[in-house]
């Protein structure tokens, strides 16, 4: 069977950025687990490490992403899902410091193919293009997934930042 544009669609594909830099080691697999209690988790990324960005006097990131196959819309996943697996693992959330140091942070970096904006952040992420630990992790998870903006793919994407990137892979957070 064949879905077209114009058909509703039941499974949604969601392509997570996963973040940590407060016990990543714990955090990270923690957060996938709680993903597949809603949805299939299709993929998981191995783990990468890099230096922050924005403010950096904290300790580097770990990064991953996750495909999830889910029956919730964009909106739906942000506000009901991530926020709350976001909360139950301690995430506190820092008004005057909106980079700074956290448990987990879950962010919609790609949703089906669609372009969209939720409470001010734009889907798919344009940081993807820029940021080698987005890129790194989505080209892990779906290679020949293309931008819906650029027609890019996500492996091109990788490829291009990668050398200029402070990435080393963390192999003592496993996700899967």
């Amino acid at each position: 069977m064949t879905i077209t544009p114009t058909s509703p669609r039941l499974l949604n594909l969601a392509y997570l950025s996963l973040g940590s830099n407060v016990g990543p080691e714990h955090y990270l697999p923690a957060a996938v687990e709680k993903l597949r209690c809603v949805g299939e988790v299709l993929r998981v990324s191995r783990v990468w490490q890099s230096p922050p960005v924005g403010y950096v006097h904290q300790p580097d990131f770990c990064n991953a992403a996750v495909l999830l196959e889910i029956d919730l819309g964009a909106a739906e996943l942000k506000r009901e899902v991530i926020a709350r697996i976001e909360s139950d693992l301690d995430r506190v959330r820092d008004p005057r410091n909106r980079s700074g140091p956290r448990t987990v942070d879950i962010d919609i970096a790609l949703f089906n193919e669609d372009l969209i904006s939720i409470g001010g952040n734009r889907i798919p992420d344009p940081e993807i293009l820029i940021r080698p630990f987005l890129a790194v992790p989505l080209a892990e998870i779906d290679p020949t997934y293309r931008h819906p903006q650029t027609g890019e793919t996500l492996q091109a994407v990788a490829r291009r930042l990668r050398p200029h990137a402070s990435l080393h892979e963390r192999h003592d957070i496993r996700l899967a």
